[in-house]
């Protein structure tokens, strides 16, 4: 029994690991839809100034 206790204890918080892997996969579509357009265009500038 006390070998079962151990294993248990050392499974983790798994909800709490699926609502923070949630959460943060939110904030970047947040992010993303936010300052999606404007990183483009920085990217854009940026190659085409190295590229010539």
């Amino acid at each position: 029994m006390n070998r079962f206790a151990r294993r248990h204890d050392e499974r983790g918080d798994v909800p709490g690991w699926v609502m923070i892997t949630v959460m943060s996969a939110g904030l970047v579509a947040v992010l993303s839809a936010v300052a999606g357009p404007q990183l483009r265009q920085m990217l854009t500038q940026a190659l085409s100034a190295v590229g010539g």
